[in-house]
Parts: C-alpha cells; sequence; structure tokens
C-alpha cells in the first residue's frame, strides 16, 4: 500500500490490477478499513479486467486519524434540525472529496465509483460534487438518507454500534461474528471459519474503534440526498437485499428511483452482508454493467 496526502489528509490506498485496466474505484463502509474488502471480491474485478483501487477511510486502518476529538450527538441532531452547521470534525462530502482527490493523486482522470453502505452514501456525493471523476455509479446496499424511510430493525441499529467486552483479539472477532448476524443473509451461507480470519486480519492491521464514532456523526451531519440524485447524470446500477434489516430494501429502492435511469436488482434473502456464496452472483451483475459503460465511452 501506498500513502497519499489527498485533500489535506494522509489517505492510504492499494492498487490491484493491470496498470491499464479499466479503473474501478471501490468505497467501503463505516468504519472499514479497505481490507474490509475481501480477496474474492476484489479477484473477480481484476479477473474482468479491471484496475481496483481501494483505500482507508480517513480515521481507520493507516489512514489519519483525528484522536480524542470526540463528537456530541445530541448537538448534531439539534444543529441539523435547526438548519445549522453541525460541529463536527468532516462530513460525508469532505469524504467524497478524499475520493475524489485519491484519484488524481493516482493520476486516473475518471473511475468506475462503487460504494457499499456509507460507502454508497459517499460514492453518491462523488457522482454528485465531482462529476468529471465518474464514469458511472454503482450503490450497494445503501441509502439517500431521506427521513421518511424506514428505520433499521432495533436489533441490527444495537448490533451495528455496540461495543466489544474487551479489546483483545478473540473477544473482538467473536463479538464481530455475532454481531453481524444481526443484519446477515438469510438465503446465503455465511462461512464462518473464513470471516473469522477475515475479521482477524482486520484486527491485526489496525483495531481503531474511535473512528466510527466520528464516522457516525459524519453521517448525521449530512443532508439527505434524495432530491440531489436526480441531477445524476452517470449510469448508475443499485443493489440491495431483501432481507437487509440495517438499510431496509426500501432505501435501496428510493436510490434507484432518484437517480435517473438507474437500474435496480433487489436479491431475495440477502442482507447487509458479502458472503462467499454471494459474490459470483454480484459480480455477474456488476461487470457487464461497467463493461456496457465502458464501451459506449469508445
Amino acid at each position: 500500500m501506498t500513502q497519499f496526502h489527498v485533500n489535506g489528509v494522509a489517505i492510504e490506498a492499494d492498487v490491484f490490477g493491470p496498470a491499464d485496466g479499466i479503473p474501478l474505484l471501490m468505497i467501503h463502509g463505516f468504519g472499514q478499513q479497505s481490507i474490509a474488502w475481501s480477496d474474492d471480491w476484489i479477484d473477480g474485478f481484476v479477473r474482468a479486467g479491471f484496475q481496483v483501487i481501494t483505500y482507508d477511510h480517513r480515521d481507520t486502518g493507516l489512514s489519519q486519524k483525528w484522536d480524542g476529538v470526540l463528537p456530541d450527538y445530541s448537538a448534531i441532531g439539534a444543529a441539523m434540525r435547526d438548519g445549522r452547521r453541525p460541529d463536527v470534525v468532516y462530513t460525508l462530502s469532505d469524504l467524497a472529496a478524499d475520493a475524489a482527490a485519491l484519484l488524481d493523486a493516482l493520476g486516473i482522470a475518471s473511475a468506475h465509483v462503487m460504494g457499499a453502505s456509507m460507502g454508497g452514501m459517499i460514492a453518491q456525493l462523488v457522482a454528485l460534487e465531482h462529476r468529471a471523476k465518474v464514469r458511472s455509479l454503482t450503490v450497494v446496499f445503501s441509502t439517500t438518507s431521506d427521513r421518511d424511510l424506514p428505520p433499521s430493525a432495533p436489533e441490527a441499529q444495537a448490533a451495528l454500534v455496540s461495543r466489544p467486552a474487551g479489546s483483545d483479539r478473540e473477544t473482538v472477532i467473536a463479538h464481530v461474528l455475532a454481531s453481524r448476524q444481526a443484519y446477515a443473509s438469510t438465503a446465503f451461507r455465511r462461512d464462518e471459519a473464513k470471516s473469522a480470519a477475515h475479521i482477524g486480519r482486520c484486527y491485526d492491521r489496525m483495531y481503531y474503534p474511535e473512528g466510527a464514532l466520528r464516522h457516525w456523526a459524519a453521517i448525521l451531519a449530512s443532508p439527505p440526498r434524495g432530491e440531489r440524485l436526480k441531477r445524476v447524470d452517470v449510469p448508475a446500477l443499485v443493489l440491495h437485499g431483501s432481507a437487509d434489516t440495517l438499510i431496509r430494501p426500501a432505501h435501496g429502492r428510493r436510490v434507484a428511483a432518484s437517480i435517473p435511469g438507474a437500474v435496480y436488482h433487489e436479491i431475495e434473502g440477502w442482507g447487509h452482508d458479502l458472503p462467499t456464496d454471494l459474490i459470483g452472483r454480484l459480480h455477474g451483475l456488476i461487470v457487464p454493467f461497467l463493461q456496457q459503460v465502458e464501451a459506449g465511452r469508445k
């Protein structure tokens, strides 16, 4: 991996695949570092001829952190209700600016941009606020954040923000495995041993739960995007699961309905995860879409 100073922030990034491959920027979600993308997920795109760019968000992995700056969620909520700018160190728009500036640092004029969960929110903002950098937009189990959309299931929300009883490796792995069950797929098998090994790899690289507190603040401090998405003029693909209890399928439907011409696929029994048994099917939806968009650019 290589560190870049972009948008005034030190960002750790990696590039996979051929130097002349079709660039695909992948943006992960809440509190996740770049290696949270599984090798299977990345390899499927590399085999299809893409140059895959992954990176650590600020406040995750090996990127810059804001140690000790703890958000006041009540104050953020009050500011949003009053129409005032919340006092936060960064918003989702800042994270979108990081993504766009990273492409510049890599010498990539434009890329296909894909984001999952919070990464999908950021990807939307890259398309809205950095249009020239975006060839296409793929949004995976994400949301417009419109206030009328249904909330997470209580158990899913509790699992997302819960903290392990300790910070040692074994306790954290067990906690993450148990928590993810609250919003896991119901129709696709999860390889527990493989998942545990992957969580352990992330833990060994950087265990930094404090960063998630500021990610949550960035989400709360960022306004809804539903109306703005009507101005998106890039090809868009939206994927969601019927069993997602964290960001319910109505959110994915709203993303697709808001973006002119967006293609929407809702997969029965898919939750808020990327189980190994589903990855090939998702590649089968995403890769042809990206290839068709790329062919249309020539």
